[in-house]
């Protein structure tokens, strides 16, 4: 039991998150993500499918229902506009659009 509470703290900053779909193969996995995910428009989507799925009401980490890879995907993409922003060289480049497919 004291391993399991160990193991669930999140380091402030951060936000414990539920990724996978209904019938999947593996459930659902555990990923921790920063805080500013929050303000990103492709996870704020994602958020949106999250609540029109399960609702606001929840115990526990927040449900996001996508599968895995298309997760991976999301978060590849957010840290990539977050790197890119601060380069003065991308001034001009547009933001690859992002769905996801399992959503």
């Amino acid at each position: 039991m004291e391993d399991e509470r160990r193991s669930s703290k999140v380091k402030k900053g951060s936000l414990a998150v539920r990724v996978g779909l209904e019938g999947e193969d593996g459930g659902f996995k555990r990923f921790v993500i920063p805080i500013s995910y929050l303000y990103n428009p492709h996870f704020r989507r994602l958020l949106d499918s999250a609540h029109e799925v399960y609702g606001y009401n929840s115990s526990g980490p927040l449900k996001l229902p996508c599968s895995v890879d298309d997760f991976l995907h999301l978060q590849l993409l957010i840290e990539r506009e977050s790197h890119g922003s601060s380069s003065h060289s991308k001034i001009h480049h547009q933001p690859p659009s992002f769905s996801l497919h399992t959503c």
